[in-house]
């Protein structure tokens, strides 16, 4: 059996997926065809139902829902994990000024959105070109995630807020940033032997673990080894390994919140 599985190049999906690409775990008769993209592209192939296996944005599940189910395992939430928004140091940001954003169906939207529902000069870009968009003054503020929020600083950039600490203490619930889909049309059956080995995949990881993968290397955009760890760390975690009652409900939580959002 043979899927198509996309998730992005950012290292905590390269170190949760390296085991099971690279077959060192038995995949159990099943081979994948990887696509590595940026979150907005990969929810844009969800969109378009493209993608066997997906890791997308929580912000884009209510819409695919119909061709796709969300995994237990392989995903992105937790505590001190969100999106921030950076401006030039010492600059001020205000609703009516610019702001870049990560993808119009990602999750750091839809935090934005909700600390900031009057914002409406938006500028949709991807995800590692919005320092550089801050810095160059083509907008005024931006929304940073993955591995940015370990640089910002060194760049001359300043945090306005922490979108996620913002949802934090208004919900007290972990935030849900983003998880592992996978097409209704496949077997239930084979999509829960998926399942465990994206599992076995991230256990695997942690067996080893601080070592870094050639395939997290390959892929981390020439972050050193100490700002990848720092990435695992964050990003990969119990609730990667399964969601739990508290992961569902906050992803729950978002859906709901989502739907009283106007983009």
């Amino acid at each position: 059996m043979r899927f198509s599985l996309a998730f992005s190049p950012c290292p905590n999906d390269t170190f949760i997926f390296d085991a099971l690409v690279n077959k060192k775990i038995d995949t159990e008769g099943i081979d994948f065809d990887v696509h590595l993209e940026d979150v907005q592209t990969l929810n844009e192939w969800a969109i378009a139902d493209k993608i066997d296996i997906s890791k997308i944005s929580y912000g884009v599940l209510p819409i695919i829902l119909n061709n796709y189910t969300l995994l237990n395992s392989g995903g992105a939430l937790g505590k001190g994990v969100g999106p921030l928004l950076v401006t030039k140091k010492y600059a001020k940001w205000t609703v009516e000024k610019t702001v870049a954003i990560p993808g119009i169906n990602t999750t750091a939207h839809l935090l934005f959105m909700l600390a900031f529902p009057d914002a409406k000069n938006k500028v949709f870009k991807v995800f590692n070109e919005i320092e550089d968009a801050v810095l160059s003054g083509e907008v005024d503020a931006g929304v940073i995630i993955h591995e940015n929020r370990f640089t910002y600083e060194q760049k001359g950039l300043s945090k306005q807020l922490d979108l996620g600490a913002y949802w934090e203490e208004k919900l007290n619930i972990p935030i849900p940033l983003g998880g592992i889909v996978i097409k209704n049309s496949i077997n239930k059956n084979i999509a829960t032997k998926i399942e465990g080995l994206i599992r076995k995949s991230i256990e695997y990881a942690f067996e080893h673990y601080p070592f870094i993968p050639d395939f997290v290397k390959l892929h981390s955009q020439e972050m050193n080894e100490e700002v990848m760890r720092k990435h695992i760390n964050l990003y990969v975690n119990e609730y990667s390994l399964n969601l739990g009652n508290d992961g569902i409900a906050a992803i729950n939580k978002l859906i709901s919140i989502s739907k009283s959002i106007k983009y």
